[in-house]
């Protein structure tokens, strides 16, 4: 799981290198998203470090990304989905979830989970639905980040 995986399509490549992500450009990205807005950039750097992310380029510019967080066997939670504005309606998100389902190191997952407010249409083809006993699912949610990050 240490071999660094890349797809291309014409100027555009997918990378899971880490080196070739480019941290300010993420912020920015995720800065515009509904779900990442008031993330401090401490806790974006330590989820970049500590998950397999997804990084798409147009040539050296990072346009988009996408952060899976697994334990590479059993579970998988795909999170920070984002395409940069001006490179949505050319299919991206699905080559970029489809890049993720088919990675050799995630193909034997079992268990895949996400959560979106608007983008069930992207992730229906692919197999993702609704939970089917939603009640059986618990979480511990923290509403804010502390003051002092």
């Amino acid at each position: 799981m240490t071999t660094y995986f890349e797809t291309h399509r014409q100027t555009l490549t997918i990378s899971t290198d880490p080196a070739r992500l480019d941290h300010d450009a993420i912020a920015d990205l995720l800065a515009r998203s509904y779900w990442a807005n008031d993330r401090p950039r401490s806790r974006l750097e330590l989820a970049l470090e500590h998950s397999l992310v997804f990084g798409l380029y147009d040539g050296p510019r990072q346009v988009g990304l996408a952060r899976v967080v697994t334990d590479y066997s059993i579970f998988a939670y795909l999170c920070d989905v984002f395409i940069h504005e001006d490179y949505r309606g050319r299919g991206l998100g699905k080559w970029l979830v489809e890049t993720i389902l088919t990675h050799p190191d995630l193909k034997i997952v079992r268990r895949w989970l996400l959560t979106t407010s608007d983008a069930q249409g992207l992730y229906a083809p692919f197999g993702f639905l609704p939970l089917p006993e939603p009640e059986t699912w618990m979480q511990k949610f923290a509403p804010a980040f502390p003051e002092n990050e």
